[in-house]
């Protein structure tokens, strides 16, 4: 019997972005910032601040990780997440990994991580990621496929991967 993993990896490609992937991008961040659907406003204000964080992760990535590179998830052809990664010169990052509603609990993200880690294994470079205090699913996802926490601080946890061997 096929692993969760190889079952969630059938289908599932991951594509550079295009600037036609805008749309999408910022409807996935809203999809997976609900905190800032309790703006207590009207609709068009909450969709005016998603608009505006959407713009500083974009534009704070794009100054600290010039060369970072930004994929779009596929599952047979449709649009389900978002994978940005900036290969440092003693790490590879995963700076953000996001899914649709839809798509989320199906195995995608561990299929996507896990290929990051095999890319990692054979350059024998870690993976490092950070994940907010606010975000513990995630940090159980990245847990279970091997990553230690290394620094811990109130608002987030910098975890860690290392190749085998």
């Amino acid at each position: 019997m096929a692993n969760s993993s190889a079952v969630a990896a059938e289908g599932l490609v991951v594509r550079p972005s295009l600037a036609s992937d805008g749309p999408f991008l910022q409807r996935l961040y809203q999809s997976a910032r609900p905190d800032l659907q309790w703006i207590d406003d009207s609709v068009e204000v909450v969709e005016q601040v998603v608009a505006q964080q959407f713009q500083v992760q974009e534009q704070g990535l794009g100054e600290n990780f010039p060369n970072a590179m930004h994929y779009v998830v596929e599952k047979l052809g449709t649009a389900i997440g978002a994978l940005s990664t900036d290969f440092g010169p003693n790490e590879i990052r995963v700076l953000y990994l996001a899914f649709i509603p839809a798509a989320r609990g199906q195995g995608y993200g561990r299929a996507v991580l896990q290929g990051v880690q095999k890319a990692a294994q054979q350059i024998r470079c870690p993976v490092a990621t950070v994940v907010w205090a606010s975000n513990p699913h995630a940090l159980a996802h990245y847990l279970a496929l091997g990553f230690a926490v290394q620094e811990y601080n109130v608002a987030a946890q910098r975890l860690v991967w290392y190749p085998q061997g």
